[in-house]
């Protein structure tokens, strides 16, 4: 029954990963309007996801026995790493923050390497040093790639997606769409399916085939509204730019994806689209508070998942209710001085606004 449920929650986290990042993998195509009917745009991205997915073995293997031993994984706590994944992510979609799937189950996995006191530390310090030089490497390439296309759209104006070589570009645009989707389902496929391997409940081969076709499946059925989002935030981009975003990040991602190291894709392309923003835009860009998002949502993803992972162990498998009451105490206090801090803020501003003291 425990296996059973273990699938099921795998499976379902599958669909969620491919509803979020990998749609949106499409969405500088459908917002440019390259492709025009959103149901054409998903079917490509559910086809390329899970062929992506198929490609994936060496994150999995990386994700089910690269960073806390085998032998300390069983079902119950495949299903406490995956509950811990899906919870956060279900509870920052409520709040409306943005997470990476990769580092929500890389910081439930070390959650559980924690708890039982058995964690590959030199492992994990590689995938970390990914997660902070790969959106940098992002911001640089995208910022070159920028200003070339920038040269080239001035000093040939059709470029820009008029006349006869709007459809190339299209089709260039397409093609990148399906490259970072290939690359979102690599990479990401892991995140749900790693576990279960880890657990020796599937082996590799068999647990990217299904891992991509729920992959696919989510894309296809929950999907629309992410890229109908992601389309729109990114009219802004020209057909060039655009193709420049998706070939950025989808590259560093397949990269680290053949080293089996699992990246956030998120921030990769949010920095890519940084650095198109500041070869147009000069440092007018920087004033979007880009940067501040990017470090926030790679502090938060890792750290609450791993929280959450950490404190069902203690809940479920040791019965430590008094570490569990000191976490919980911490993590309350937290939440509060930071809310304290944020109304102290808003409350000298305000005073500072009006000329008034209290």
């Amino acid at each position: 029954m425990l296996e059973i449920l273990a699938f099921i929650i795998a499976f379902f986290f599958a669909m969620n990963i491919g509803a979020s990042g990998t749609a949106a993998a499409m969405g500088p195509a459908y917002g440019s309007g390259a492709i025009p009917n959103k149901k054409i745009a998903m079917v490509l991205v559910g086809i390329f996801a899970f062929l992506g997915a198929l490609a994936g073995g060496e994150v999995v293997k990386t994700i089910g026995e690269g960073i806390i031993p085998t032998n300390i994984v069983d079902v119950p706590l495949v299903i406490i790493i995956l509950t811990s994944a899906c919870g956060t992510l279900f509870f920052a979609n409520i709040i409306g923050i943005p997470l990476s799937t990769s580092e929500v189950v890389v910081g439930s996995i070390v959650g559980a390497g924690i708890a039982y006191q058995s964690l590959f530390v030199k492992e994990l310090l590689i995938i970390v040093s990914f997660w902070i030089i790969t959106p940098f490497v992002a911001f640089f390439l995208a910022l070159f790639i920028g200003k070339c296309t920038r040269y080239l759209e001035n000093t040939w104006p059709q470029l820009k997606g008029t006349g006869k070589w709007k459809k190339p570009l299209v089709f260039f645009l397409i093609t990148c769409g399906g490259i970072e989707a290939y690359a979102a389902g690599m990479n990401n496929v892991a995140n749900a399916v790693g576990p279960l391997v880890g657990a020796g409940l599937i082996d590799v081969q068999t647990a990217v085939v299904w891992g991509g076709l729920f992959v696919a499946l989510g894309a296809l059925l929950l999907g629309g509204r992410v890229l109908e989002t992601n389309g729109k935030k990114i009219t802004q981009l020209s057909l060039l730019q655009g193709s420049s975003v998706s070939l950025t990040g989808g590259s560093l991602v397949i990269v680290a994806s053949i080293f089996g190291i699992p990246v956030p894709l998120t921030q990769i392309t949010t920095s890519a689209i940084a650095g198109i923003g500041t070869a147009s835009e000069g440092l007018k860009m920087w004033q979007k508070d880009i940067i501040k998002r990017i470090i926030k949502v790679w502090i938060v993803s890792p750290v609450f998942a791993l929280v959450v992972s950490y404190g069902l162990i203690l809940l479920f498998r040791q019965a430590d209710f008094y570490k569990l009451f000191i976490i919980l105490s911490v993590f309350i206090a937290t939440i509060g001085a930071y809310c304290l801090y944020q109304s102290t803020r808003k409350e000298k501003s305000t005073t500072y606004d009006k000329g008034e003291g209290i």
